[in-house]
């Protein structure tokens, strides 16, 4: 008879095994606490060693436990420095790692990191999201080849709508789908997240499962269905999508290690990453042209892909080697194409795992100003992380031989290209260039011959009309260069040659020829014309400035010395210009008549050539005139000269020697600034007068000059000179001073032959500037 009561050993056993299952549920829950402390208190050490966020830093912790192949809790506790499994961990971590329930709303619990399974990701999302968020469902879809979805793990769902939703076919719009390849993400309120999928009716936000640029799938959160009452739309502001961007981060790295099968055990096994060893067996083993890239990551993104090789097959459109495009940019081989399309194709394929299979595309290859525009057969296929890529030009795929396209790359390089067109029935021809020549969009139709003047400068008219003269009545080649005028207002220099195509009886059937950019040798003339004007205006300018210093230096100049007779003396003077009209310089001399009777003498010599040193001469020249009126002697004289080089403009130097000569005692007093000392000539012979101390004038603030005196007898001959007179390139200025000397002799009563007979036997061989006075007592 049963009376409804267990006996009582029955119910003892099943009270101690319910004692022993909950004292084994509670070990378990010691231990995961104790787990998810130290991975807590690591991933706090990573985040402030490495300038990480949490969600970052707990990655990063995952990541570093698959490649080291061990527990993300035991990594957790060497870097930690304790034992993952010593009880207390959990009480030993430091307050500010509290538990996920005393977190801020921002804070993403870095225990997901250890989780085991997918599902157990899926109940930790939905344990970090329930409370904060309100969420009642959290769904993980894995991306398969070939673009379906699979329902990875789920949490929150019941299971019958989980059976029914395992699979989702490429072709179903859900918004996990969207999302995936590679759509915006969805958040609550959005129209496309109103699609069909898990949770009927309920609000949603899906996001990408993104993986070194890669989405891999996509993390769709539910809050509850609207019941009899309507139901608010969650809304979510900055600090909880920031949570959620963070789960998601975190869901797309044990996704990827579920991939790759590190730690979690995918439920769909990846393609094998192609080893580097094979990308040219698999390239090669390709008869068509192909390229292998790798995907360029930043910030979590593609910004770019490397071209890594290249086939044998494969000709850049080009014209560019092999060689020096593998391992380029992608971005910066081909910028045009990657505009028109190609860069947004390649990065779909790779993102969402879907082939492209031939699809015919119109790109545009430049480089510098060319433009080539061509129809593409594109394919593409993701390969271990790669993109594989295989393109073939129309051309290419029309058989085009060797010859074709060394002939092609020469018009490119040539900037020349073609036409032909039969004005029976209007069918016109341009071959690849020809567009990018006229500065019209590659699709644009071609231009006949008889509209060029519609594309040209209107000053060219004239000339295209008689172009299209000679071709059509006169049946002739004709040839023309025209400006055509482009769309942003610039002009392109092309030389036009037209010939006619005549039948059998002499009649036009056909007009074919053509365009030659000749813009770079237009400029190249115009920029050698101007630089032939600009010489010819610089030789005209230095002829005409050497011309004017030279009537600058005969002006000052005068040919006679003023007459000494009050003062009982007589002088000649000679200047011989330099032998070349370019290198005319600031010699000079000059012999005045003092009021007391003194007289004067000064030559010198300004550094330099040309106008400049002219007008340094004539500046120190009368400030030596002003200054001798003072009754200042030679070197006081130089002194203030001195000061009147250092304020000229340009700061001129110049050597002189200045000599004041008094006839009533025959005196002399002389002073030299760095000048050759004067000679004085008598019966007895000659002699060099004594070189005083004096620096060149201009080339100290306060230069001294010392003075000297001697006395001039009747008859003797006082010599001043520059050093055109005597200056050789192959000995000492004093030997040939005293060469010169010896060889003119006495000079006798007429200075004037004696100064042509120093000129002629002058030893000088440096063509310069040469000034001389003589003076003598009678």
């Amino acid at each position: 008879m049963t009376t409804g009561q267990e006996p009582p050993d029955t119910t003892a056993r099943a009270l101690a095994e319910t004692v022993r299952r909950l004292q084994s549920a509670a070990a378990r829950v010691r231990a995961d606490a104790r787990a998810r402390a130290v991975v807590d208190l690591a991933t706090g050490i990573l985040a402030e060693r490495l300038g990480l966020l949490p969600a970052e830093a707990a990655a990063r912790l995952a990541r570093l436990a698959r490649e080291a192949a061990v527990p993300v809790a035991a990594l957790a506790a060497d870097i930690a420095g304790v034992s993952g499994q010593a009880p207390g961990a959990a009480d030993s971590a430091p307050p500010d790692h509290a538990p996920p329930d005393h977190a801020p709303p921002d804070h993403v619990t870095p225990a997901l990191a250890a989780v085991s399974d997918l599902q157990g990701v899926a109940e930790a999302v939905l344990e970090q999201t329930a409370d904060a968020l309100g969420a009642h469902a959290v769904v993980l879809w894995l991306r398969l080849p070939g673009g379906a979805l699979a329902l990875a793990a789920h949490a929150g769902l019941p299971a019958a709508e989980a059976d029914a939703w395992s699979r989702v076919p490429p072709g179903v719009p859900t918004p996990a789908q969207r999302v995936v390849v590679g759509g915006a993400e969805l958040w609550p309120g959005d129209p496309e997240a109103a699609g069909p999928s898990v949770g009927a009716g309920s609000a949603r936000a899906v996001l990408p499962l993104i993986d070194a640029g890669r989405r891999r799938g996509a993390l769709e959160v539910l809050w509850p269905a609207p019941g009899p009452e309507p139901a608010p739309v969650p809304v979510l502001g900055g600090p909880q999508r920031r949570r959620l961007h963070a789960l998601a981060d975190l869901c797309a790295t044990l996704l990827a290690d579920a991939d790759t099968g590190a730690s979690v055990p995918a439920p769909v096994p990846a393609p094998a990453p192609v080893p580097p060893a094979d990308d040219t067996a698999l390239l090669e083993g390709l008869p068509t042209p192909a390229l292998l890239l790798e995907p360029v990551v930043r910030r979590g993104e593609i910004a770019d892909f490397t071209l890594l090789r290249t086939n044998t097959h494969f000709r850049d459109p080009l014209g560019r080697p092999r060689d020096t495009l593998e391992g380029a940019s992608l971005l910066e081989v081909y910028p045009a194409a990657c505009a028109g399309g190609l860069f947004e194709r390649l990065l779909r394929v790779h993102e969402t795992g879907a082939p492209l299979a031939g699809e015919r595309i119109r790109l545009v290859f430049q480089q510098g100003g060319l433009a080539l525009p061509a129809t593409v057969l594109l394919a593409a296929a993701p390969v271990g992380g790669r993109v594989l890529v295989g393109w073939q030009t129309e051309t290419a795929r029309a058989g085009e031989t060797e010859q074709t396209a060394l002939v092609r790359q020469a018009q490119r390089l040539a900037r020349v290209a073609g036409f032909e067109e039969c004005p029976a029935d209007g069918r016109i021809r341009w071959s690849d260039g020809l567009h990018e020549i006229y500065g019209l969009a590659p699709d644009t139709d071609p231009v006949p011959l008889a509209q060029l003047a519609r594309h040209a400068h209107p000053d060219d008219e004239p000339a295209i009309r008689r172009l299209l003269d000679t071709v059509r009545r006169r049946h002739r080649t004709a040839s023309a260069v025209v400006r055509l005028v482009h769309r942003d207002g610039t002009h392109r220099y092309t030389r036009v040659i037209a010939e006619p195509v005549l039948d059998d009886d002499g009649r036009l059937t056909g007009v074919r020829g053509a365009l030659h950019d000749v813009s770079a040798q237009h400029r190249t003339e115009v920029a050698l014309g101007a630089t032939r004007a600009r010489l010819a205006d610089s030789e005209q300018e230095t002829a005409d400035r050497e011309r004017l210093a030279l009537r600058l230096q005969q002006a000052i100049l005068p040919a006679a010395p003023p007459p000494l007779g009050p003062a009982g003396l007589r002088a000649a003077v000679r200047y011989r210009p330099a032998a070349q009209h370019d290198r005319v310089g600031g010699d000079w001399y000059d012999v005045l008549l003092l009021p007391d009777k003194r007289v004067l003498l000064t030559v010198g010599d300004v550094a330099g050539h040309g106008v400049g040193a002219a007008t340094g001469m004539v500046a120190l020249r009368h400030a030596l005139r002003g200054l001798a009126v003072t009754g200042a002697g030679p070197a006081r004289m130089l002194e203030w000269a001195n000061t009147v080089a250092l304020r000229e403009p340009g700061q001129i130097t110049a050597t002189a020697v200045c000599v004041l000569v008094d006839p009533a005692g025959g005196e002399l007093r002389w002073a030299r600034a760095g000048h050759l000392p004067p000679i004085l000539v008598g019966a007895d012979g000659a002699q060099v007068l004594p070189l005083p101390h004096g620096v060149l004038l201009g080339a100290l603030d306060d230069a001294r000059y010392e003075e000297h005196t001697a006395h001039l007898p009747p008859g003797d001959v006082l010599v001043l000179y520059t050093d055109g007179l005597v200056e050789r390139r192959d000995r000492p200025v004093e030997e040939s001073v005293d060469q010169l000397i010896r060889d003119a002799g006495a000079p006798g009563p007429d200075l004037e032959r004696y100064l042509d007979r120093l000129l002629d036997l002058s030893p000088a061989d440096t063509d310069d500037d040469t000034c001389l006075i003589a003076v003598q007592s009678r």
